[in-house]
């Protein structure tokens, strides 16, 4: 998947069997539908239950994803862990399957820390791995993480690794930073994605290179038409569509009710199931969904049921 303007992934949520190991064969499937529709797969992001798997789980599922025939280059899948042995371990693993990148979280443990600690951990981990191939994209998300990847050290780290730091997703849900990474960085050939469809058009009319969004789990062949058309006389109210959308998922914990969603669509109900501390949607907030979702006439066609 070129790194083109108006892409579009999912950070594909992971389902679980009843014992909560990785439902390997239902995950294959999700991200083969997600494929069809148009995303990319970042696996193993904030909506995968990342930091609820542990690494030697996301090296085996990564395997498995391409032995099944996943394009690697489809899949960026999220790296970042506190531990820098952690994060080279499994971003070696992703170069050497030959995925077209990975999304790397700062590490979040500790609060307050300095933009040389980060840039230290960074550096450490791109050292380390010492492979031309690398292509790492910062993941800033500090509503979550509450470690926050500044202006100042993106560009330190473009500086010392050009050919490796490549690009951003930027999940502060402020549009005035994704503009500032837009208008500093993108000219030099660096990806700046919003962490949200919600600014998918106003990203990519400044320059940026897409969104990577929960929602894609679950509405991906409209957030990908607006990727690929969004210079067309219809791209506002496509938007403007999408919001609806999203603004029905906000108003609910956002893993829990994706998976409740696929659930419902597909009809297979083992995809509810979330790792602890997450609990899944309760009944009447299941309800809740379904019926905001039907008021705007949502579907999730062609998903698979695969009846395992």
């Amino acid at each position: 998947m070129s790194m083109s303007q108006g892409n579009v992934w999912s950070p594909v949520i992971t389902p679980f069997g009843s014992d909560l190991s990785p439902d390997v064969e239902r995950l294959v499937s999700h991200c083969r539908w997600l494929i069809s529709q148009g995303v990319g797969l970042a696996v193993f992001g904030t909506n995968s239950e990342a930091n609820s798997l542990t690494v030697v789980e996301k090296v085996e599922l990564l395997e498995a994803l391409v032995a099944a025939g996943i394009p690697a280059d489809r899949l960026m899948p999220g790296t970042g862990s506190c531990s820098i042995g952690d994060t080279v371990t499994l971003s070696r693993r992703a170069v050497e399957l030959g995925c077209a990148g990975v999304l790397m979280l700062p590490p979040f443990y500790y609060k307050g820390v300095s933009d040389e600690g980060l840039f230290r951990y960074y550096s450490e981990v791109i050292e380390r791995i010492d492979d031309a191939r690398l292509r790492v994209y910062l993941y800033h998300i500090p509503p979550v993480a509450q470690v926050s990847i500044s202006l100042p050290l993106v560009e330190r780290l473009i500086k010392a690794y050009p050919s490796t730091v490549v690009g951003i997703k930027d999940s502060s849900g402020d549009w005035s930073n994704t503009q500032a990474l837009i208008d500093k960085f993108s000219e030099q050939g660096f990806h700046v994605y919003a962490g949200s469809e919600r600014f998918l058009l106003a990203t990519l009319r400044a320059g940026g290179a897409g969104c990577i969004s929960a929602t894609a789990n679950v509405n991906p062949e409209a957030i990908a038409r607006l990727g690929k058309t969004w210079q067309q006389a219809d791209a506002d109210e496509q938007q403007a569509s999408l919001n609806r959308v999203r603004a029905v998922f906000e108003q609910f914990q956002m893993i829990p009710a994706l998976k409740a969603a696929t659930g419902h669509y597909s009809g297979e109900k083992d995809w509810l199931r979330t790792r602890p501390p997450l609990v899944e949607l309760s009944a009447d907030k299941s309800r809740e969904l379904f019926s905001l979702l039907d008021a705007e006439h949502f579907a999730m066609p062609d998903l698979p049921s695969t009846g395992v």
